[in-house]
């Protein structure tokens, strides 16, 4: 029987934090979240009004918690310093937070971008926020994710509506491997029992992950179309980040940061940092889930 817990979850109001307290609530366990707008009362959560740059809210945020989930950061910025505030300087004030508080457990969403700090400011980021973690006198683990989609992402839905529309432009050939948002909300609760020093690059469980045709293929069963999918050159991605960049200015979505991260060959998790089979395994078959999320785009009219 899992123990009911109480958690302090930053990141509750986004994609994978608003997942990971769906599933906290349905196991039954006691939710502290951080907000930094009003929401409705939900049962079993207690809103934290504040942000990662709030001391006495983030104070608040632990006050009698188990284990810190800590969801939150930055996808995407204008600049290095975008990344610095949101991943690395909120990463230090949550765990300073926790450490004062004496949190038993700490579980940190990484990114598989925290691997090759060289190549992004993203990644770079993401790689100096671990390396406070795992400086922690607290028990920790560390996740990072692979590429997560599932209901409610609207990071992956523009694939989905290329796929519908018959054609899917990938990045230049390479792999990666895929999670569903629901079994990566499972292993963060996982860890929130158990964290002891991992560092953990789960996936659904397919060996080598995908190559870009196969994901691009896969959506387009998912949707319900043969598709044909293009490897898009390096070079036409940057141009196309440039004129984002000049059409958007810092609200740029593709930006030379995120052309860069998606171009890197690689992006499959590695088997040495495989979660321990009977702590967790993904249950959701990627072609399956890629149905079921294409299911419910259409169903919320995203689709």
């Amino acid at each position: 029987m899992v123990p009911r817990l109480t958690l302090a979850l930053t990141g509750a109001t986004g994609f994978v934090g608003g997942h990971v307290l769906d599933r906290s609530r349905a196991a039954g366990h006691v939710v502290r979240a951080l907000t930094r707008r009003p929401l409705a009362a939900r049962d079993g959560v207690t809103w934290i009004a504040g942000s990662l740059a709030d001391r006495t809210s983030l104070d608040r945020l632990v006050e009698g918690a188990d284990a810190v989930i800590h969801v939150a950061g930055v996808i995407n910025a204008p600049d290095a310093a975008g990344f610095e505030a949101g991943n690395v300087a909120g990463t230090a004030a949550i765990l300073a937070a926790s450490e004062t508080a004496g949190i038993a457990r700490f579980v940190h969403v990484s990114s598989l971008a925290a691997r090759e700090p060289a190549l992004s400011l993203y990644g770079a980021s993401k790689a100096r926020s671990e390396a406070l973690v795992t400086t922690s006198a607290q028990s920790t683990a560390i996740v990072r994710p692979p590429a997560v989609y599932g209901p409610g992402d609207r990071e992956t839905l523009e694939l989905f509506r290329m796929a519908r529309r018959g054609l899917v432009v990938l990045p230049p050939d390479g792999r990666l491997s895929l999670i569903h948002v629901d079994d990566l909300a499972r292993l963060l609760l996982a860890l929130a029992g158990t964290a002891d020093r991992l560092l953990v690059e789960p996936d659904d469980g397919r060996e080598g992950g995908w190559t870009h045709r196969q994901f691009g293929l896969a959506l387009g069963r998912a949707v319900g179309r043969q598709v044909r999918t293009w490897a898009a050159p390096a070079a036409l991605l940057g141009l196309a980040a440039r004129a984002d960049r000049l059409m958007r200015g810092r609200n740029a979505r593709l930006t030379p940061d995120r052309v860069a991260y998606y171009c890197h060959p690689d992006w499959s998790v590695s088997t040495e940092r495989a979660v321990p089979r009977e702590l967790w395994h993904a249950e959701i078959e990627t072609e399956q889930g890629l149905a079921q999320t294409a299911r419910w785009y259409r169903e919320a009219g995203w689709l």
